[in-house]
């Protein structure tokens, strides 16, 4: 079994070799996808649709998260873990996000983990960064956001919009993220924040040209 891949490790791989990312939320899940060699597994919030039959991730808890976060680590000991933080666990201040990051690594066994937003968040990033939590970044559609959006549609369709994307991106690396993943953009805008950024890029929805591919694995598998 090979080694768990370190922060290092991912964000060397950027321009040479492709990320391979699946969420996973149950021990023998896990254990599957670490015996097929994923990059990283990320428990994901999406576990409010796919387990929880939930119409959005915003009823997922820290309780949640942290319980299925422990079921995966228990299973993958040779796999990067990131445990998402859910919808109020972090917007609150940066404190609350520390209080609540720091349960996923140090009782979920995670070794990081993924929040969504971009300016507004890049505070908070830098206080869980500074603290010894690694952070994954989430820009353009953000599904805790989806009222705000009004919905799940493609992010970043106007020039205005795009160029905010980037900056958000550009603040997040700025803040200390060491991945960033892009969901639901435009090829062109995925790309271009790929090449803009020193970090590697993980994109869902948004293209071939980022750095990995994330995907839910029960779309995967057609569940």
């Amino acid at each position: 079994m090979a080694n768990r891949k370190t922060i290092k490790d991912i964000q060397s791989s950027k321009g040479s070799e492709k990320l391979a990312v699946l969420t996973a939320y149950d021990a023998q899940m896990a254990k599957m996808l670490e015996e097929a060699g994923i990059d990283m597994i990320l428990v994901g919030d999406s576990l409010g649709n796919v387990v929880l039959g939930m119409e959005t991730t915003l009823g997922v808890s820290v309780k949640d998260i942290l319980r299925h976060t422990q079921a995966v680590t228990q299973a993958a000991k040779h796999t990067f873990v990131i445990a998402d933080m859910p919808f109020g666990s972090y917007q609150e201040s940066p404190e609350q996000a520390f209080r609540n990051a720091s349960k996923f690594l140090s009782i979920g066994g995670a070794q990081a983990v993924k929040l969504e937003g971009g300016q507004t968040m890049a505070t908070t990033v830098k206080k869980l960064t500074q603290s010894g939590i690694p952070v994954m970044g989430h820009v353009g559609l953000t599904p805790q956001y989806v009222h705000q959006l009004g919905g799940f549609a493609k992010q970043g369709k106007t020039e205005i919009a795009a160029k905010a994307i980037l900056q958000d991106a550009l603040a997040l690396e700025a803040a200390g993220a060491f991945s960033l993943v892009i969901e639901c953009t435009d090829h062109n805008l995925a790309e271009k924040i790929t090449q803009e950024l020193r970090i590697p890029t993980i994109g869902f929805g948004s293209g071939t040209a980022c750095d990995g591919q994330v995907l839910v694995i029960n779309d995967l598998l057609g569940l």
